[in-house]
């Protein structure tokens, strides 16, 4: 019998979304003794109505993980802290076998006050939703495929080697992330910027793929 299952929801790289009403299908014929964990690393750009409340199988007592993360809408991605909530006799045996003092107590100190401060996290939401739209214009504009987000980044389909993109858009100053170990070889995952930053990822883009105006 399967023991755990693990789902990654919004999902990376493809940044898309397992729904409420599949999330509930799959539970319905999950066993009762397989634990399911919820990695939801991005779900503050993911929230709405069709986003599924996890959470609630936990209050329900079913053995579900939620793992979710301070890195990403708090924006303490460098002090590497996050959290996990299940019930009582899930985060005990989680904590007999984690290592000892394993976040830092400057970590720990800027997590409790990420956690009461909303308007950070509603601001980089806002961002991050105005840059997709962005993109998404830029990239049409440019002939590029890309798979609508739920996330902080977007999955681009370049038409070409990724890797060989990758290569001339680091010579441009900006970093990327090739899918190839995906087995997507055109494909490139783009982090979303702030404004300044996504104007300089078209400009590399038109650079590196030759779209610049004459």
């Amino acid at each position: 019998m399967t023991k755990i299952v693990f789902v990654a929801n919004p999902n990376n790289p493809t940044a898309t979304i397992v729904s409420a009403d599949e999330v509930e299908a799959f539970m319905a014929r999950v066993p009762e003794r397989t634990i399911v964990v919820f990695d939801e690393a991005y779900f503050e750009f993911a929230l709405g109505p069709d986003f599924p409340n996890t959470l609630e199988y936990v209050r329900q007592g079913r053995k579900v993980i939620v793992l979710r993360t301070f890195s990403k809408a708090a924006s303490l991605a460098g002090l590497r802290v996050g959290y996990g909530v299940a019930d009582a006799d899930a985060i005990s045996l989680m904590n007999r076998i984690r290592q000892p003092f394993n976040v830092n107590s400057l970590a720990q100190a800027a997590a409790l006050a990420a956690v009461d401060d909303d308007p950070h996290v509603l601001e980089c939401v806002r961002m991050i939703e105005a840059g997709r739209h962005f993109l998404y214009d830029e990239f049409t504009a440019l002939g590029i495929r890309y798979v609508p987000s739920r996330a902080n980044f977007i999955l681009v389909d370049v038409g070409r080697s990724a890797s060989d993109i990758y290569q001339r858009l680091l010579k441009e100053g900006v970093i990327v992330r090739p899918m190839t170990p995906f087995g997507m070889e055109s494909a490139l995952r783009v982090t979303v910027g702030t404004p300044e930053e996504n104007r300089r990822l078209v400009k590399a883009l038109k650079t590196v793929l030759g779209k610049t105006p004459a």
